[in-house]
This record gives C-alpha cells, sequence and structure tokens, in this order.
C-alpha cells in the first residue's frame, strides 16, 4: 500500500498587516497534521522576519522563500 502524500495548504493574507500574518501562519501551524506543507502568501514586509521566526520558534522547516512584486511567499512544511 502506497502512503498518501502529506496535505498543502494555502494561505492567502495578502493586504494583513503585522502580526496578523503571523499569528495567523502560527495558529495554521497548530491545526495541521505534521508533514503538511503551508504556501503562506502575504504582502506585509514585516513577514519577511516574522514568518521565518515563526517557523523557528514551532519547529516547521521553511523550505522557501520568495519576494515577488511586493508578495511575499513562504513554503513551510510542519515537523513533528
Amino acid at each position: 500500500m502506497k502512503a498518501a502524500a502529506p496535505a498543502t495548504v494555502e494561505l492567502d493574507l495578502r493586504g494583513l498587516k503585522c502580526p496578523l500574518p503571523a499569528l495567523r501562519t502560527r495558529k495554521a501551524l497548530a491545526t495541521v497534521a505534521t508533514g503538511t506543507r503551508l504556501i503562506v502568501t502575504c504582502t506585509d514586509p514585516m513577514a519577511a522576519i516574522d514568518i521565518p521566526h515563526v517557523a523557528q520558534e514551532t519547529g516547521a522547516a521553511l523550505e522557501e522563500r520568495t519576494v515577488e512584486q511586493g508578495r511575499l511567499t513562504f513554503v513551510l512544511r510542519k515537523g513533528k
């Protein structure tokens, strides 16, 4: 039997200002299963600092970070 691929959850947090992107990311990480991939899209420049800190504090892996035309996208994977 083949194991199911980990789920992917997308959070569209564009337009939200600090601290809301970090708080919503933390809440999402608390509710998803281990191994879930979380794609977070933000427009708040402070998210460039806050989201990596949330990942570090919660044990999530920051797999990717991109900035394109004022839009920040983070790919996190929930750890144990």
